[in-house]
């Protein structure tokens, strides 16, 4: 084509544009002006899939959920639907090169990974609910295509770790802002702690958890040498304000996953054999179940509710005599249990417990805010939800990817070169154990706000081990 030609082209293709907007604007028809929006997504999708990658990490913490878009299915807003054309792109690429780094693929968490999703896929066919199996199938799909295989490739160049990193930090920390100010003009009470993070979080453990998971990362960052003293000034503002957000919460399963995690992270830097940390945890369940009976009598002397004053509400936590947060995990608990001994191998299918528990609950356990409808969270625990809904092998390949993630971020650790990239590694480890210890009391990876973080410090881990980990400081500087 002759340059007039494209001109003319590109005229004619502008003025076509202008009178449909016109048009659908006069008849008030304002989906048209996604348009633009799409196309310029679909560019990017096209001709740098990193900057929508990082574009969604950025997006992640100002999304919005809605509980049902029709069929009882959910969709976080405008995430889901952008993550579903990352997979989609990604599928298009791969097949159409017809190559993906074999190293990651390789990977043994890449391997755990797929034996995970494999054995997901295959409850989705035995399930009481098969469309709301495959649902939870490909949304958990799309977030490790996204969060895992996409960002190892996206983490080759490590200054994407960094910017993964304070993409979702900085508007998270926005989102804690705005949480702080609307909380304090209720005198930062424990019950308006609850709702306050709303339309970004559902509720407090939710909004608690994710900012658990940050805060290593955020804590390592102050360790850098790297960074300058303006910066280092920057990240301790975040810090504290991250800080207060975390102590408003009034989450007590972020408190606890903190603790943990410092114990952790002390006995990594002094090297503790990792035997004898596996026989002081296996001596410790051992001895809770020779001594079950005056354990459970003496937590049962703890009277302590959740409270506005913040030592009572720490010294809730163990109460599960009157807590009625504590005794309805109980009784979720104790229900998804019966659920996995009714059907041991295959369950009641991904997703589908909050469906099916109800007729599982003990009248004994029933607690003021006990319900039979499903719409007071799920199993409560990362662990008890996957045995009622995957049967054995549904926890077990969890667990396969957890204690392989955990052996590969010390041993990876250990192994790297570069200060900058072990102070990385070790913030995404702490961060991610945080959820691995919440996960006891809480399950969120439902939620996109849980699956970023989560799946995204795997692919740090392994971007790492397979692309960094024999580089220096100066290969690798900020």
């Amino acid at each position: 084509m002759t340059e007039a030609q494209k001109h003319r082209l590109l005229y004619l293709i502008a003025g076509t544009f202008i009178a449909a907007l016109g048009g659908f604007i006069y008849f008030e028809q304002f989906w048209f002006l996604g348009i633009p929006i799409a196309l310029a997504v679909i560019g990017v999708a096209l001709f740098r899939l990193d900057w929508l990658f990082l574009l969604i990490t950025l997006l992640t913490p100002f999304s919005i959920n809605i509980e049902d878009i029709g069929g009882g299915f959910g969709l976080a807003l405008p995430t889901e639907p952008l993550i579903f054309g990352l997979m989609l792109v990604f599928f298009l690429r791969v097949f159409h090169d017809g190559y993906f780094d074999s190293r990651v693929m390789r990977h043994p968490l890449t391997l755990a990974i797929g034996i995970y999703l494999s054995w997901t896929l295959i409850t989705c066919f035995t399930s009481e609910e098969p469309l709301v199996s495959i649902k939870f199938f490909f949304s958990k799909l799309w977030y490790v295509v996204g969060f895992y295989f996409i960002a190892t490739q996206v983490f080759r160049n490590p200054d994407n770790i960094r910017r993964y990193i304070w993409m979702f930090i900085v508007p998270l920390t926005m989102v804690a802002i705005y949480t702080i100010i609307v909380h304090s003009t209720h005198n930062f009470d424990q019950k308006p702690a609850h709702w306050v993070m709303q339309p970004f979080f559902k509720d407090h453990t939710s909004y608690g958890a994710i900012l658990a998971m940050v805060y290593p990362l955020m804590w390592a960052y102050l360790w850098s040498k790297n960074l300058s003293l303006n910066t280092k000034i920057v990240v301790s503002v975040l810090m504290a304000i991250m800080t207060l957000a975390i102590v408003l919460s009034y989450t007590r399963a972020a408190w606890v996953s903190l603790a943990g995690v410092l114990l952790l992270f002390i006995l990594v830097q002094i090297k503790v054999r990792w035997w004898i940390v596996v026989l002081i945890g296996l001596g410790s369940i051992g001895g809770y179940f020779a001594f079950e009976e005056q354990a459970m009598m003496y937590l049962e002397k703890n009277r302590q509710d959740s409270s506005d004053d913040l030592s009572e509400h720490v010294s809730s936590i163990s109460n599960v005599a009157t807590d009625a947060s504590n005794l309805e995990r109980i009784n979720r608990w104790s229900a998804a249990l019966r659920m996995f001994e009714e059907r041991p191998v295959f369950g009641f299918g991904p997703g589908t417990y909050k469906f099916y528990y109800a007729p599982y609950q003990h009248s004994s356990q029933l607690t003021i805010i006990s319900t039979n409808f499903g719409n007071l969270g799920n199993a409560h625990s990362e662990y008890f939800g996957p045995l009622a809904e995957m049967g054995v092998l549904g926890l077990v390949t969890l667990l396969l990817v957890i204690v392989i993630s955990i052996y590969k971020f010390i041993v990876v650790y250990y192994d790297t070169r570069s200060r900058e990239m072990r102070l990385i590694l070790m913030g995404a480890f702490l961060g991610f154990v945080t959820y691995i210890v919440h996960g006891v009391l809480n399950n969120y990876l439902d939620l996109d706000k849980a699956n970023v973080p989560f799946w995204g410090f795997i692919a740090i881990l392994v971007a790492i081990e397979v692309y960094h980990k024999d580089k220096s400081d100066e290969a690798t500087a900020y």
